[in-house]
């Protein structure tokens, strides 16, 4: 499922342009539907954190835990190779469990720099091959087994990964609508009308008309409200 990219461009142009208030150029939509399609990711974790805190229900259809992990699932990815141990996917936005062993996958104990450097001076919290540890840095990460040797291989990650990048294209001899060369959004159908919501405050922004940028900041407003109510 995804949302239509061409769908939301119609929709901001047809918004926009009423009263010849001004036009949004491809490029521009381009920009700010790949800004909006972030926010609205982006938002999930910290939706999914509160809601965590909340008491859901049994209503298959309304409980918002369920509905955010449906969302967020479409960006999962499980069981990626670690390119030689240490170099992560560059789609990765949030990084879950690292693992070894697989298909059996054992998940591997994430560390600190300090605690690594009290872990290698004590002979009882040494990791092995079989129970190794790693560490984050801005590298990559590094994965320690036994006689605290870094492995390099047979590592794997689970993670989200980022929204593809979003693009309106044209084609080069008409100059209308190419479905072949455009990126739809990666979101949920049902944000289809939040992404137009947002587009639209951004583009207000740009064409300096403040009725456009209150009309899309007052519909956000609402929209928040009446999902955290």
């Amino acid at each position: 499922m995804a949302v239509n990219v061409n769908t939301v461009y119609q929709r901001i142009l047809a918004i926009t342009n009423k009263e010849q208030r001004g036009y949004i150029t491809p490029q521009e939509f381009n920009t700010f539907a790949n800004q909006a399609q972030l926010d609205i990711f982006e938002q999930y974790f910290y939706d999914l954190n509160q809601f965590l805190r909340i008491p859901g229900n049994q209503t298959e259809y309304s409980d918002m835990l369920n509905i955010l992990e449906e969302k967020i699932s479409v960006f999962e990815k499980t069981g990626i190779t670690v390119t030689n141990g240490t170099t992560l996917p560059t789609d990765l936005y949030r990084l879950g469990s690292i693992l070894n062993n697989c298909p059996s996958c054992r998940e591997i104990e994430k560390i600190t720099q300090k605690e690594w450097l009290y872990i290698r001076r004590s002979p009882l919290a040494q990791p092995t091959n079989e129970f190794p540890v790693y560490i984050r840095d801005n590298a990559g990460i590094k994965v320690y087994g036994t006689d605290n040797l870094q492995i390099t291989s047979g590592i794997f990650a689970n993670y989200t990964k980022v929204p593809t990048a979003v693009e309106w294209a044209a084609n080069s001899a008409t100059g209308l609508y190419n479905s072949a060369t455009s990126v739809n959004f990666e979101l949920h159908e049902s944000e289809e009308t939040e992404l137009v919501i947002k587009i639209l405050a951004l583009a207000g922004i740009a064409l300096k008309d403040n009725n456009i940028y209150a009309l899309a900041s007052g519909e956000d407003t609402k929209n928040v409200q009446q999902e955290k109510s």
